[in-house]
Formats: C-alpha cells, sequence, structure tokens
C-alpha cells in the first residue's frame, strides 16, 4: 500500500517504513506529524484518488532528523559590465519515517537472532609417525658405533706398518759401502796418471843437416 500526499508545496510518495526528506518542519527529533492533504491511495487491488483530496485519509510520520541539503552554487555574470555575483544555498530538511498510512499502522521485521556458529570439538589424533621419528636416531646410533669399532680395528695394522722404518737404517750401511769405493777409484787414478807420465818425454832431436 502506497499514499501520495503534500507538504511544504511538494508531492511525495511513501510507503510504511519508508525514510522521507520534507521542507523544514518545526518539530523535534521522535515527535509525530499528521499529513492530511492526500491525493491518492492504493492498496494493489483498488486505487483511490481524491477531487483534489481524500477525506478521512492521512498519513502519520515521526521525525528521525533535522538537517540541510547539499550546497547550490549561483553565479550571476554580465559580461562586459564588470559584474559578477557568487552565492550559496543550503535548504533545511527535515527527514521523516512513514508508521502510518490510511489508518494501516507500520510493523517492525522482527530481527533475527544471529545464531553463532558451533565450535567443532578437534579429537586427538595420534601421530604414529613420532614413533618412527624416535626410532630413526637409534639405528643412527648403532651404525655410528660400528663405524667406531671399524675404526679400532683398523689403527693396529697401521702400528705394523711403522715396524718397516728399519729400511731407512740401511741406507748408512750402503753409504758405507760406496765411500771405500770411491777412495779406491781415486787412488787408481793418480797411478794411472803417473804410468802415462813416461810417454810424454819429448823426443831426441835430430841432428840439424849442415
Amino acid at each position: 500500500m502506497f499514499a501520495v500526499f503534500v507538504s511544504g508545496g511538494k508531492q511525495h510518495k511513501a510507503r510504511n517504513g519508508d525514510i522521507v526528506s520534507l521542507e523544514k518542519l518545526d518539530l523535534g527529533i521522535g515527535d509525530k506529524v499528521t499529513f492530511d492533504q492526500v491525493l491518492m491511495l492504493s492498496d494493489g487491488k483498488e486505487t483511490k484518488v481524491g477531487t483534489p483530496h481524500l477525506a478521512k485519509t492521512t498519513v502519520v510520520a515521526e521525525v528521525v532528523e533535522q538537517g540541510r541539503a547539499k550546497k547550490v552554487r549561483i553565479i550571476k555574470f554580465r559580461r562586459r559590465k564588470h559584474s559578477m555575483k557568487r552565492q550559496g544555498h543550503r535548504q533545511y530538511l527535515t527527514t521523516v519515517r512513514i508508521i502510518e498510512v490510511a489508518g494501516v499502522a507500520w510493523e517492525k521485521a522482527a530481527e533475527k537472532p544471529v545464531e553463532k556458529p558451533v565450535a567443532e570439538k578437534k579429537t586427538a589424533v595420534k601421530k604414529p609417525v613420532a614413533t618412527e621419528a624416535k626410532k630413526t636416531p637409534a639405528k643412527k646410533t648403532v651404525s655410528a658405533e660400528k663405524k667406531v669399532e671399524a675404526k679400532a680395528e683398523k689403527k693396529p695394522a697401521a702400528k705394523k706398518v711403522a715396524t718397516k722404518k728399519p729400511a731407512a737404517d740401511k741406507a748408512p750401511v750402503a753409504d758405507k759401502k760406496a765411500a771405500p769405493a770411491k777412495k779406491a777409484a781415486a787412488e787408481k787414478k793418480p797411478e794411472a796418471k803417473k804410468a802415462a807420465a813416461p810417454k810424454k818425454k819429448a823426443a831426441p832431436k835430430k841432428p840439424e843437416s849442415k
């Protein structure tokens, strides 16, 4: 159902629960106002039109807010006359809510309570992965112990290799044998030189022939 009524020299179409901005009314917030100048009324099946108003038909509203509209800027300009005028205007308005149309009161829609989502209980789940993770360090320790034992067994073999060092002691013996051989060779060389010395005697000079 809707109605068309007059307020402030303007026509307004409204339904129950609508918020309408009207020309300023000297009323306080929360006050109720009745508009008896109803021009038309329709309930969806039947439409009534007044001549000019409908008798015994009213629209009741409740004041919600007193305010002003957006500013309208006005400029008056005359060319070649050195004349320009600027002006602004904000119209005073009264905002109302329609609570009754032709005896039919407005019923507020019942607000549905907001249902909070129920938190699902989390069931504790056993993690088998954790047990496997604990077993893996045991394997590592066993393998580490085996490595230590293997190293311990290999160490005596290294000591046996160290006992073969007498080969280094034999080197001086070879040097001793080489030293007498060098001395003998050195003694033989002067004897060879002495034996070769007679060969170098000068041949007797031939008598000069006269």
